[in-house]
């Protein structure tokens, strides 16, 4: 027994400095391409994947993680944190064509990857849909702050997170469902797998709506600063966990919950505390990601990849050729229904963006090491995530700058900070001069007995110089209309989160058993509408 103990605890110690060695490597390497302006054109996650590669190419093997919990391990924050952060508004105004694309789209991406590999790399069917739910999974991380630091439209990044969390949850739950296949097909039980497919989403369901709408009221009557980062982690992994331990999809589950929370648990929130646990969730995205991105690099096997080429190659075009598919079709198909007016150059840009990252990758490396052709599998996913993540998303900026994003975004945003930052000085030195109106007034008023010349002269420069600031705000008013309502909004933003937080106070306090309807932005918009 004593010598159990001894080899255990030597193994927890070799498997722990593993741990930190990645973490330490990862990090680092994250945190060093930000702080060079030569890298920072390079999303770090792509720089992570070639530092893997080099480590790869030396045979230097960071960790290996068992099958599994690969997936619990990895994916229940990222999930989380996409579901999280989703613009509950933008989404509901794209949720067809979102939708349309992680279902009908994943179904198009299965059917042809398993069709071409085993038509023309003769894969058994239930290996070929193995690969073909991993390559269905979408992820566009690795360039999402790429986008968002070129200006690409909000809508468009909306469209490609909504599409990457329903997409991902759709192919895992078809990974999973995949496994439980017998070897001969002709076995398969259809009643029984729908039955199943029914059991996964519906407990998933269950578990993260009641967890969600559970943690929801937690969150509403507890002090968020010591409690609000923990409950976000149990709401990840506890309902991943939960939810699989039932008999159901712990991804539909987690979805559900980020989902729940990000918007219902939010609205008893003061706007900064939500602030402050977005940028946690945003950590643990990072934390997770590097480690990833790092991991598919260090993984790759140069021997199995050179021996597989020809599943790789056609595993390439077959996910290039039905993204397009899904993409222009379904695009077309959702501007037909529901007036969706997605351009040609939108669809292409998210054609392109089409990324395979870590949903993928924890998939392929899910696959029970006692499965015969894993590292095909493995192979021809790696392969088809190192295309996509070095060509595709490599090559990004320049595609947005040959459709005409970048100048047109960049042009537009330019302008319109310029005029908003004139505006805004002009504002704040009119709010600065009003300020020493004041107090010149009641030092005068102080002062009254004693002789002070100069407080008359003062006085009157003053307000000259502020009658000159209010001509100029009314001139920028009357050229550019919208800028009058940028203070206002600004304002109306700061009341309404005085108006929460001082509902959260309440039901804190144990005063109200949960937060009232926010009045005030009923009173704006009924004095908008006056005003009109």
């Amino acid at each position: 027994m004593a010598l159990d103990n001894v080899v255990g605890e030597a193994a927890i110690q070799e498997n722990l400095k593993q741990f930190l060695l990645v973490l330490s490597v990862s990090l680092s390497v994250a945190t060093l391409s930000r702080a060079f302006t030569q890298f920072r054109e390079i999303p770090y996650t792509l720089l992570l994947v070639i530092v893997g590669l080099f480590l790869a190419l030396l045979d230097v093997r960071l960790i290996s993680l068992p099958p599994q919990v690969t997936l619990f391990v990895f994916l229940p924050p990222l999930l989380f944190r996409t579901a999280w952060n989703v613009d509950w508004l933008f989404l509901k105004r794209d949720l067809v064509p979102i939708l349309l694309y992680s279902t009908v789209g994943v179904l198009i991406t299965v059917a042809g990857i398993t069709l071409a590999l085993q038509q023309f790399a003769e894969f058994p069917v239930t290996i070929a849909l193995l690969a073909g739910a991993s390559l269905a999974a979408t992820s566009p991380a690795p360039i999402m702050s790429l986008l968002r630091q070129l200006g690409v439209k909000k809508r468009l990044i909306t469209l490609s997170e909504g599409e990457d969390l329903f997409n991902s949850a759709v192919a895992i739950a078809a990974f999973t469902l995949f496994m439980s296949f017998p070897a001969d097909l002709g076995q398969l039980n259809f009643p029984i797998m729908l039955a199943r497919i029914l059991t996964l989403g519906g407990i998933g369901l269950a578990v993260g709506g009641s967890l969600g709408l559970g943690i929801s009221y937690l969150m509403q009557r507890s002090d968020l600063r010591f409690v609000g980062r923990s409950l976000l982690l149990v709401s990840s992994y506890g309902t991943y966990l939960l939810s699989e331990q039932l008999g159901g999809s712990g991804v539909v589950a987690v979805v559900t919950t980020g989902l729940i929370l990000g918007t219902l648990g939010a609205e008893g929130i003061e706007p900064q505390k939500r602030e402050v646990l977005t940028e946690f969730l945003n950590f643990i995205a990072f934390f997770v990601n590097s480690i990833v991105f790092l991991l598919i690099g260090d993984q790759i096997n140069f021997a199995n990849l050179g021996n597989h080429l020809a599943p790789i190659g056609i595993g390439i075009a077959t996910v290039m050729l039905t993204r397009a598919i899904a993409i222009y079709g379904l695009g077309s198909l959702s501007n037909w229904l529901a007036g969706s007016q997605i351009s040609l150059r939108e669809q292409t840009l998210l054609w392109w963006t089409g990324l395979r990252g870590s949903v993928s990758v924890a998939l392929a490396l899910s696959v029970p090491i006692v499965l015969a052709q894993r590292q095909i599998i493995e192979a021809t996913v790696f392969g088809v995530i190192l295309f996509t993540l070095l060509v595709q998303g490599l090559t990004t900026k320049r595609l947005i700058g040959r459709l005409g994003f970048l100048q047109e975004e960049s042009q537009q945003h330019a302008a319109s900070h310029q005029q908003q930052q004139e505006y805004l000085q002009a504002v704040a030195h009119s709010v600065a001069l009003n300020q020493i109106l004041n107090h010149l007034d009641e030092k005068q008023v102080v002062s009254r007995g004693s002789s002070e010349p100069n407080f008359p002269h003062y006085r009157n420069l003053v307000q000259n110089k502020l009658n000159c600031l209010q001509e100029e705000i009314a001139q920028q008013q009357k050229q550019n209309p919208q800028l009058q309502t940028i203070v206002s909004e600004q304002l109306q933003k700061e009341l309404i989160a005085m108006e929460t937080g001082t509902y959260a106070a309440f039901v804190q306090a144990g005063f109200l058993s949960a937060p009232p309807p926010l009045v005030l932005p009923e009173v704006l918009q009924d004095g908008k509408d006056a005003s009109d």
